[in-house]
């Protein structure tokens, strides 16, 4: 019998870093405006020295915010494409580029949403050690600051979560059960995934428990 044989590929990192934003920067400028809002970043590109985003606003009066993101002299358009209290989504075109040109240096692949606090944007990457080592090569070099905030290697995980407990968790995720506000009940993502909602919210509290006590007993803690 012929058995294909492969060679063993390397342990997957998942990393999380905050950068220190320029204080020009219009996000920069407006999430320390408003420090009790979330700016996030759903996706973007660069094109012909601009780029083109769509952006949520979480928290508090998101009028008032999308009011400055307008006003801004570093937006040249905005559309508002849906709005609520607490949360608002548009599409916009920026002359801030400079999330691109870094990593365009780095030579990674923006993985979104990207999140901006108090000046600070946080986003995550997965790779290699070796990728990930080169990304911190290239933080050093920034005038800023930046932090690293999680790192969890792959293989750690694989074995932490059941496969029924693992997809109902990534479902969850996807259809915006644990963003504030909700983006779906527990009902509708039980009928999205086609279980009862009784054993969906058994399958995700102990998924959620696993997860949990893994973090808090994690090295270093």
């Amino acid at each position: 019998m012929f058995r294909q044989t492969f060679a063993p590929t390397a342990a997957m990192i998942s990393a999380r870093f905050r950068i220190k934003l320029p204080e020009d920067l219009w996000v920069a400028e407006l999430s320390t405006a408003y420090p009790q809002t979330t700016f996030r970043l759903l996706s973007g590109y660069k094109l012909d020295g601009r780029a083109l985003e769509l952006g949520e606003v979480l928290g508090d009066n998101p009028e008032e915010v999308i009011a400055a993101i307008r006003d801004h002299r570093s937006i040249h358009s905005y559309e508002l494409l849906e709005s609520g209290r607490e949360r608002a989504l548009g599409k916009y075109e920026t002359s801030d580029t400079g999330l691109y040109e870094f990593v365009e240096r780095s030579g990674f692949t923006i993985e979104f949403p990207v999140d901006v606090e108090v000046g600070w944007y946080a986003f995550d990457l997965t790779g290699t050690r070796e990728e990930l080592d080169r990304l911190e090569t290239a933080l050093e070099t920034l005038p800023r600051p930046y932090e690293l905030d999680a790192l969890v290697t792959r293989a750690e995980t694989d074995a932490l979560l059941t496969q029924r407990q693992r997809e109902l968790l990534e479902a969850a995720v996807r259809e915006g059960y644990f963003e504030v506000p909700r983006g779906c009940t527990l009902a509708e993502l039980a009928e999205r995934v086609g279980v009862d909602k009784s054993s969906a919210s058994t399958v995700l509290r102990r998924g959620e428990a696993r997860l949990v006590k893994w973090f808090l007993s994690g090295p270093g803690r």
